[in-house]
């Protein structure tokens, strides 16, 4: 079926049409928003056995077992292991042969006018490709934007639609799959910043690559995996934690990039604000990163197997890893203060300070660099800065002594006297002369040297796995 061709009217009613799928849906906490549209469109008894919702706790957990937060994963999987075993246990006997059973569930919170806080929310679909075939299951989580509880009944309502049609008519294309979930939808009305594909149906997706397209396809600005590949969901990963972020293009990761991301963390968790056990360091790509191929292609899109390798590369490091499209420090800076109220710090080299006081990034802001540094710099945000050797002069450039434009001076001293920009003085010297570009070009060349140039259990995995090699623009 072409996707673009359905409306979400549409989709419920070719659902309800299809005599193959038929299961249940339960939602709590923001009403039968996603069951009323396959009611809507008539026919819903061929395709649903049935639907509920429970608002009090009580009756919430007297069905699904107590649960410390009801708007998480852990309630949502209780959800879907209850009604998924419901429809099996009262339903295979008699229509497991003709029948690709289902089970949706959400459990989300809407729009608190009391609070002037957005809604969220977990959905999750368990369901068959194939009659009597296991089961596999998408889960994701959304941030709700709209203004009142009306507008995100609305938007839920329809993604609710978007991923029961999309799981039964897209699984075997993901991608598809994954866009599919923003028809009839806008980036206005919600953001999808964790998905999570499981089963046998999706046997061959790397969710991984799942984070990158959330971003790519602009359903999130951001989008989390930890060390074993895992995606996690943003703001559970980083509540009430100290944030350190390193942006580099991990290309490959360096002994220089891995030695500014262990000295900042050093300093970090020196600091007497910090709590050392509840640190979160993360390892961050821009889209720009992972389109900067050194001069190897023309086009401007991904590449999804050199991604795929620096992920392969942080993981193995045990390295929690972003992908945003935030180009400007600022807007970094603005998205982890939504998710923690605990202090933020950025590790990064003179090259990318020098970046952030470029007054023509800020030309779409009235207020020019002043705003942007207010933005970046309210919640005592501070940045740990690597020193560089200079190409001509062969001096070392530090924080202290970095060159700024002679109208910015009086700015720089003020974030310098007021500790927003502090030195990484434990920098070992001889790594600043390692670049990332040499290492790459070294290893197609196949000059032994660059091993030298990189930890040894990041030589280890590109030479046991031959990355890196290509320099071929590669697509999905």
């Amino acid at each position: 079926m072409d996707k673009n061709t359905l409306d979400t009217y549409q989709k419920a009613q070719a659902f309800n049409m299809d005599k193959a799928p038929y299961g249940t849906i339960a939602e709590i906490g923001a009403g039968q928003e996603t069951s009323r549209w396959f009611f809507k469109v008539g026919g819903a008894a061929a395709s649903i056995a049935k639907t509920m919702s429970a608002y009090d706790m009580k009756f919430s957990d007297s069905i699904y077992g107590p649960c410390k937060r009801y708007v998480s994963r852990e309630r949502l999987q209780a959800m879907l292991d209850k009604e998924y075993k419901l429809v099996i246990d009262r339903l295979d006997s008699v229509r497991g042969s003709e029948c690709t059973f289902f089970a949706f569930a959400n459990t989300v919170s809407t729009y608190s006018y009391t609070q002037n806080r957005a809604g969220n929310g977990w959905l999750g679909i368990r369901f068959q490709t194939h009659p009597q075939e296991p089961a596999s299951q998408i889960d994701l989580h959304v941030v709700l934007k709209g203004s009142s509880n009306t507008q995100d009944q609305d938007a839920l309502g329809i993604l609710g639609v978007n991923l029961i049609y999309g799981a039964h008519y897209f699984y075997d294309d993901p991608i598809t799959l994954l866009t599919s979930l923003m028809d009839d939808l806008s980036c206005e009305s919600l953001e999808i910043d964790m998905i999570d594909f499981e089963g046998p149906a999706f046997a061959s997706v790397d969710n991984r690559l799942m984070a990158l397209y959330l971003v790519k396809y602009g359903l999130t600005h951001a989008a989390m995996f930890n060390a074993s590949g895992k995606l996690v969901q943003p703001s559970d990963a980083l509540y009430k934690q100290s944030v350190l972020i390193e942006r580099s293009v991990f290309r490959p990761p360096t002994k220089l990039t891995m030695n500014i991301m262990d000295s900042a963390y050093q300093a970090f968790i020196e600091e007497p604000d910090v709590d050392p056990d509840s640190v979160v360091a993360l390892s961050e790509m821009t889209l720009h990163n992972l389109r900067d191929r050194d001069g190897d292609c023309l086009d401007s899109d991904v590449d999804i197997e050199d991604f795929l390798q620096r992920a392969e590369i942080l993981c193995a490091l045990g390295k929690n890893v972003m992908i945003s499209n935030y180009g400007e420090f600022y807007k970094l800076a603005q998205y982890l203060y939504s998710q923690t109220n605990k202090p933020i710090a950025i590790a990064l080299g003179i090259p990318n300070l020098l970046n952030i006081f470029t007054e023509r990034y800020y030309d779409n802001l009235d207020g020019g660099i002043l705003e942007a540094f207010g933005r970046l710099f309210r919640n005592d945000m501070r940045l740990f800065v690597c020193p560089q050797i200079d190409p001509v002069s062969g001096e070392l450039v530090t924080v202290k002594n970095v060159q700024i434009e002679n109208h910015l001076r009086h700015l720089y001293r003020h974030l310098m006297e007021n500790d927003y920009m502090r030195p990484l003085d434990t920098i070992e010297h001889d790594h600043l002369l390692i670049k990332p570009r040499d290492v790459l070009s070294k290893i197609r060349d196949n000059d032994p040297s660059w091993t030298a140039m990189v930890p040894d259990q990041v030589a280890a995995i590109i030479s046991e796995r031959g990355l890196f090699k290509k320099s071929a623009c590669l697509s999905e």
